[in-house]
């Protein structure tokens, strides 16, 4: 097992990672579809979900590859994950967070834009977050509940898919809402409305390890 004190800094760096796919991939996509929104979105969900599995397989062993405060909380609330691996999760909840901000500003780089910028897409409304509570309640689901080995695949899926059957298209992490705030772009949030996607998605944390006791026995793990 990896040493423990590696994992804040390795949750930084793929959280980093993830978000300048998402928000690099944003940007590519707004510029290339040339106001066809659907395909700026198709083009973004699949360089989204194909980053995520990569980056899940690549840093998984290390840290977990949660990437998210919502699945650490989630994991930690319902005991799939041990009280001592928890702990740098709890006691450095600015890692993600900062890692999201930095792989925001890598992503302007690359795309040769102003480093320091803040978003002005407004996503707001009950639909808004009701979609960010179900999607990161279905997420932790399928983190529960996903066959050994099948979890990097399984949580890419479904993050594609839900990009496109909720409203919100899926932010289901507290740390990609807060780095999209920085990038006023197709895939940014502005600031004002952070907050409600933030506490929809640990409610969200909350509902999906609680239908993960309720469906106990685990889910059969297929051949």
């Amino acid at each position: 097992m990896a040493d423990i004190s590696r994992k804040p800094s390795t949750e930084t760096l793929g959280t980093a990672l993830l978000l300048s796919v998402v928000i690099g991939s944003g940007i590519m996509a707004e510029r290339l579809a040339r106001g066809h929104v659907a395909i700026a979105l198709r083009a973004n969900t699949l360089a989204a979900a194909g980053g995520l599995y990569v980056l899940i397989e690549v840093f998984g062993p290390v840290s977990g590859a949660h990437f998210d405060p919502a699945v650490s909380l989630g994991l930690a609330v319902c005991g799939a994950m041990p009280r001592s691996q928890a702990i740098p999760y709890i006691v450095a909840p600015l890692a993600p967070l900062a890692g999201a901000m930095f792989g925001a500003w890598l992503a302007h780089a690359m795309f040769d834009t102003s480093i320091l910028q803040f978003s002005t897409k407004v996503r707001s409304g009950t639909g808004q977050w009701v979609a960010e509570i179900a999607a990161t309640a279905g997420l932790l689901l399928v983190i529960l509940r996903a066959p050994h080995g099948r979890i990097a695949a399984m949580v890419a899926c479904y993050i594609a898919a839900a990009y496109w059957f909720t409203a919100s298209t899926s932010f289901a992490n507290p740390a990609a809402a807060f780095g999209r705030m920085f990038s006023d772009n197709f895939a940014g949030i502005a600031p004002s409305s952070g907050p409600g996607f933030v506490i929809a998605e640990l409610a969200g944390a909350g509902i999906g390890p609680t239908i993960h006791k309720a469906l106990r026995p685990a889910a059969i793990e297929l051949p």
